[in-house]
């Protein structure tokens, strides 16, 4: 009994010891467990891939222009005293651009003042004085004359008053003359004066330039000018600004062309807000034609650009599967791309920008 039980116990120290050496083995559950879950799926949106009728488009080259530029001329003439506007400086509607000297006029307001003053004192005292004599006159007790007398009185100092006050808005209205302010807000692309120079009225004082909104004109081949409508939207890539794509409108198409070339100037009206586009930039617009075609569409948020590929990220057995596209045009949040997919296959609009080929995902609702 003694044996069996010392073989007993030693089989089961021979066990512990083993089990502790296995379990103190560095990575020796761990790691294999790692290695046999790997990463977890990553998180992301998917779309389905549509087919639809959409606008052929084509892309032309066109330059960016001012809508409004404007010489401000002065409508007085006199001597620049305050001119502190330079090249380049950006103003605001109403801002002061130019005061001429206008020391004789201020001198003459002040006199017109004090006369109003005076011919107001005495319409006041030619008033009461009328007032007194037609009560007399009520009454029969002043005679016909002295009546007349003090009704032209008052009468004509009532005419002298209003020629006063036509004198003092004249004169306040040629000292407001003497400054020249901004119409509208935009750039100084010229000064025409400086401090101490003479100004005739109507003389030039800067050439201003509104860039609130931008104008693009693109000479257009006649065979798709006629598939063109006024008022469509257009995308606009003004590439030395932003990768982003603008949303502009066709003001007019012209009716003049270019003999020649066979191509007629269509222009577009473009919001700048920022004013970070300069008039005679480079300008890509996307027009949409009148002429229908099949084409498979994704979310623009499903194209990512890598190097100089565009890709989509379609999902297939749980896992990324990398798509190399091209971008055949732009549909209000949609872009329209050639590749080796199929209607209704879903891809990646969320989470693409991390995923790797390959790479495990978890589709979220």
């Amino acid at each position: 009994m003694l044996n069996l039980f010392n073989k007993s116990a030693f089989s089961r120290f021979l066990f512990v010891a083993a089990l502790t050496f296995f379990l103190s083995m560095p990575g020796a559950l761990a790691g294999d467990a790692g290695k046999s879950k790997g990463p977890p799926p990553v998180p992301v949106r998917v779309a389905k891939v549509e087919k639809k009728m959409v606008s052929e488009q084509v892309s032309l080259i066109g330059t960016t222009e001012a809508i409004a530029t404007s010489m401000v001329a002065s409508e007085a003439s006199g001597v620049v005293e305050y001119f502190i506007i330079k090249e380049g400086d950006f103003v605001k509607k109403g801002k002061l651009l130019v005061r001429l000297k206008s020391i004789d006029l201020n001198l003459r307001l002040k006199a017109a003042v004090a006369e109003r003053g005076k011919i107001r004192a005495n319409f006041q005292n030619a008033r009461k004085e009328l007032e007194r004599v037609s009560k007399l006159k009520e009454t029969n007790s002043v005679a016909e004359k002295r009546y007349d007398n003090a009704h032209y009185a008052h009468l004509a100092l009532s005419n002298e008053l209003l020629r006063s006050e036509a004198d003092i808005e004249r004169l306040k209205y040629d000292i407001k003359q003497k400054q020249v302010i901004a119409p509208f807000s935009g750039f100084v692309a010229r000064e025409h004066t400086q401090v101490g120079e003479w100004i005739n009225a109507g003389g030039p004082v800067v050439t201003l330039v509104d860039l609130g909104q931008v104008r693009i004109t693109v000479d257009v081949p006649e065979r798709y000018v006629v598939m063109l409508a006024p008022k469509n939207k257009v995308k606009v890539w003004v590439k030395s600004i932003s990768s982003d794509l603008l949303t502009g409108k066709i003001s007019s198409v012209l009716p003049q062309g270019n003999p020649d070339a066979r191509t007629f100037p269509v222009r577009i009206n473009l919001p700048n807000p920022g004013l970070k586009i300069k008039s005679g930039m480079e300008a890509m617009v996307t027009f949409n034609l009148s002429t229908k075609k099949n084409a498979l569409l994704v979310p623009k948020d499903a194209v990512v650009t890598m190097g100089n590929n565009r890709m989509v990220y379609l999902v297939a057995g749980g896992k990324a599967v990398p798509v190399v596209v091209k971008i055949l045009g732009y549909y209000d949040g949609n872009v329209a791309v050639e590749g080796k997919f199929i209607p209704g296959a879903p891809v990646v609009i969320r989470g693409n920008e991390r995923l790797r080929p390959g790479q495990a995902v978890s589709v979220q609702k």
